[in-house]
């Protein structure tokens, strides 16, 4: 890969730009230089020399690394956009979160257009992460608080795309009583943690894959923490899991979103992704959950098996003619742990872009507006996952997790809780085992280092 390079820290920055072109078998050499304010790259790729040259003020050291990395990024992707004749939508930015780094440039009083053209980003892209900024206006104001995930990594079965650590509930059906003992104790741990509740998200795995009795406890352990009147979201998941008995439950419960997620209306499509429901299934699914009154969202994939354009916009179409609350459009992604991603090494869907470019006006035509995105690695086209909401209609949880707003406080296995250090722009993190025997047999330490950190300062 690198025959040479002097500065080991910007690899993995540089390596993301790499794999954006597919060049990860190819040889490069990399020597960078800092001096007066001026970042050198000098790239060696394909027996020639690259010499690239930026200037910026730093006033610290993460400022230091923060332009290294970026000019870093900008040279290799110059050199292998000319060399392979490829651009991508959003430039040279590989970040997962492009609103993110806009927000970063506007506190520095800085307009993040500007840095977003140098970096490459497209005017139709940049012009989308203003849109999405704009929406996110009143819930990016509130920052702060807690929100809450609960994990219930259970499904009817495994999706070819699906990289989560849920494998079909006929497996996994003898530890579903044990999690839940677990989640039960977790909950409780954490309710002098939740002072300031924001948001309840129930995710999963498909949480509607476990029996109503098994659901009830858990939404009671939930309604235990007293945390009523918050936004709350249960990403009930595929519609062949749908029950009268589960939405009334949810309704008891003070369930105010659910998400019903088929991904595809295209029932040829459900069948190669390993789905074992119907897009009629996912009608009634929907038509059973509006009764109930619930904000819904719908999930769609861009890009699925060997769907086209037609394909892709009859789904769209489709989830569109549903007027649910919400519609969130993801761009296919290879994801490590996805039977996907051991089929394939890089994707290549004709068209995407104009999947993408479709969905962004036929959405805002039916008067829906962009409130969060964000991009993934091995994700085709380079494009992004974007979610659309009707307006009023945008979920807190989401621009919170997104844009990094609140702290996460995460149970359950494969959770990730997030304590956000807003006067110190620090993030710390703790993992919860992906495994659920492991979780289970851990749950006491899960416990003990959650605990420590949201309460140390």
């Amino acid at each position: 890969m690198f025959a040479y390079i002097n500065c080991q820290w910007l690899e993995a920055e540089v390596m993301d730009v790499i794999r954006l072109f597919g060049a990860e078998g190819e040889t490069f050499g990399h020597y960078f230089n800092y001096s007066g304010g001026k970042y050198f790259n000098s790239i060696e790729y394909g027996d020639r020399f690259f010499d690239f040259e930026n200037y910026a003020d730093t006033l610290d050291e993460v400022e230091f690394r923060r332009y290294a990395k970026r000019f870093a990024k900008l040279a290799f992707y110059s050199v292998l956009s000319a060399a392979k004749g490829v651009k991508f939508p959003y430039g040279a930015l590989t970040g997962i979160r492009p609103t993110k780094l806009a927000y970063q440039e506007l506190a520095a009083g800085r307009d993040f257009k500007e840095l977003f053209r140098t970096m490459g980003v497209s005017e139709e892209n940049i012009a989308h992460v203003a849109e999405v900024i704009e929406t996110q206006k009143e819930a990016y104001d509130d920052c702060g608080g807690q929100d809450l995930f609960v994990s219930l990594p259970f499904c009817p079965t495994k999706c070819e795309y699906c990289s989560f650590i849920t494998a079909p509930i006929s497996k996994t059906a003898h530890l579903v009583d044990g999690y839940i003992d677990c989640l039960e104790r977790e909950l409780a741990s954490v309710k002098g943690i939740m002072t300031r509740p924001k948001s309840i998200y129930v995710g999963g795995g498909t949480p509607f894959a476990i029996s109503e009795s098994r659901l009830e406890r858990v939404l009671a352990a939930i309604k235990s923490l007293g945390l009523e009147g918050v936004e709350y979201t249960v990403e009930a998941g595929r519609p062949d899991t749908f029950t009268r008995a589960k939405l009334q439950l949810l309704k008891d419960y003070g369930v105010s979103r659910i998400c019903v997620n088929p991904q595809s209306f295209i029932d040829g499509t459900l069948v190669k992704i390993g789905r074992k429901h119907t897009a009629k299934q996912t009608l009634e699914a929907y038509e059973m959950t509006r009764e109930y009154g619930f904000d819904i969202n719908i999930d769609l994939i861009a890009g699925l098996a060997d769907e086209g354009l037609a394909d892709f916009e009859y789904s769209l179409k489709t989830a569109i003619s549903l007027d649910p609350a919400n519609i969130t459009v993801h761009t296919l992604s290879l994801k490590a742990g996805a039977k996907l991603k051991e089929e394939v090494t890089r994707l290549n869907v004709n068209g995407i872009g104009e999947m993408i470019t479709l969905s962004r006006r036929l959405l805002k035509e039916a008067g829906y507006v962009p409130y969060y995105m964000y991009r993934q690695k091995y994700q085709a086209g380079g494009w992004e996952n974007c979610g659309w909401c009707k307006p009023g209609k945008v979920n807190v949880y989401n621009v919170d997790v997104m844009e990094e707003r609140a702290d996460n406080v995460a149970v359950g296995a494969n959770a990730i809780s997030k304590r956000v250090f807003s006067d110190e722009e620090r993030i710390e993190r703790y993992a919860s085992p992906k495994d659920i025997p492991t979780y289970i047999a851990k749950l006491d330490k899960i416990i003990e280092e959650r605990t420590k950190l949201f309460s140390e300062e």
